[in-house]
């Protein structure tokens, strides 16, 4: 019995519901489909499927076995290709994972070049903004942003990931600047939703950190939200470059408190030590399609990445 084919006809009688469209879509012989199955259920002792003549369903260790079994044959053809296409022109499915509003504003509008220049790889991005395991969920490579925690993962640095505090020109008028980070206790600061409630600003300059706890009168779990808000005139915003530079340069939002850094996180990570990586597993780092990828993204960010060029440094 060839194993990996006795699966491959399971799923695909799962799949399509029935033994005859399975057969359909593999292109062989109903009753050589229902050999295999019958000789799979006979090589595990187990009964994978109810028959009846108008249906096919699992029975519960058919439900096990075909998750299983998904994630094999889609493991074994993963494997087929990153061999293959060693050594050639970069080819086949790309799985990558990004955050959302990063995506949208920063890999979206270059996927059409990318695709125009290795026309043999296919993307499938996986926007999410949570930091997802990349062997379970088959991603190739995951884009994320800030601090990387120690791990056996392949990390390659795209761009620096700078935060700056900032404001309409209408607001500071009205209300005035924050010259040093006390200040921005007596503004309206927009700030985002945390679980544990912590809404403490961080900062450092010259080896000297100070935090002031801000308060405000929106608070969001979206940073595109509160950027919104923010372009009203609403109040101040602690947000990365890549949201807001574009912003900046277009005079509708005005950096402040330029001296001094931010700090990420309730350790008080240094900016300087966060980023936007590529991440991915070891045995990746030769896949053509992901060098191709991460390099195009790499020269299309650039040093410094488009979105710095007209914020203070």
């Amino acid at each position: 019995m060839d194993l990996l084919a006795s699966m491959k006809a399971f799923v695909a009688v799962t799949d399509e519901g029935g033994f005859a469209p399975a057969a359909r879509k593999l292109g062989m012989a109903t009753s050589s489909l229902t050999r295999q199955v019958d000789a799979l259920e006979a090589h595990l002792s187990t009964l994978l499927l109810n028959r009846s003549t108008r249906s096919v369903t699992l029975t519960p260790a058919g439900e096990d076995y075909h998750l299983q079994a998904v994630r094999i044959l889609a493991d074994v053809e993963e494997a087929n290709r990153s061999i293959a296409e060693r050594g050639g022109q970069p080819r086949g499915l790309l799985r990558v994972s990004l955050p959302v509003a990063f995506a949208r504003l920063h890999v979206a509008p270059i996927v059409a070049d990318f695709l125009r220049a290795y026309p043999e790889i296919e993307l499938e991005l996986v926007m999410t903004d949570q930091i997802v395991n990349l062997v379970e969920d088959r991603i190739d490579v995951a884009i994320r942003l800030g601090s990387l925690d120690s791990s056996s993962l392949v990390a390659r640095r795209l761009a620096p990931h700078r935060r700056i505090v900032c404001a309409t020109p209408d607001y500071l008028a009205e209300y005035g600047e924050p010259r040093v980070p006390s200040d921005l206790a007596r503004h309206n600061c927009l700030t985002f939703s945390y679980a544990s409630g912590d809404r403490i600003w961080r900062f450092e300059r010259a080896g000297k950190t100070e935090q002031v706890r801000v308060r405000g009168s929106v608070r969001a779990n979206n940073s595109e939200t509160l950027r919104e808000v923010a372009l009203q005139g609403l109040g101040l915003l602690l947000m990365p470059t890549w949201l807001i530079g574009e912003d900046i340069s277009a005079g509708r939002f005005r950096a402040v408190l330029a001296e001094w850094t931010p700090q990420v996180g309730k350790g008080g990570v240094n900016q300087s030590d966060a980023g936007i990586h590529a991440i991915f597993l070891a045995d990746h780092r030769k896949s053509p399609k992901l060098r191709a990828f991460v390099d195009f993204l790499e020269t299309r960010f650039g040093s410094p990445p488009y979105w710095d060029r007209h914020v203070p440094a």
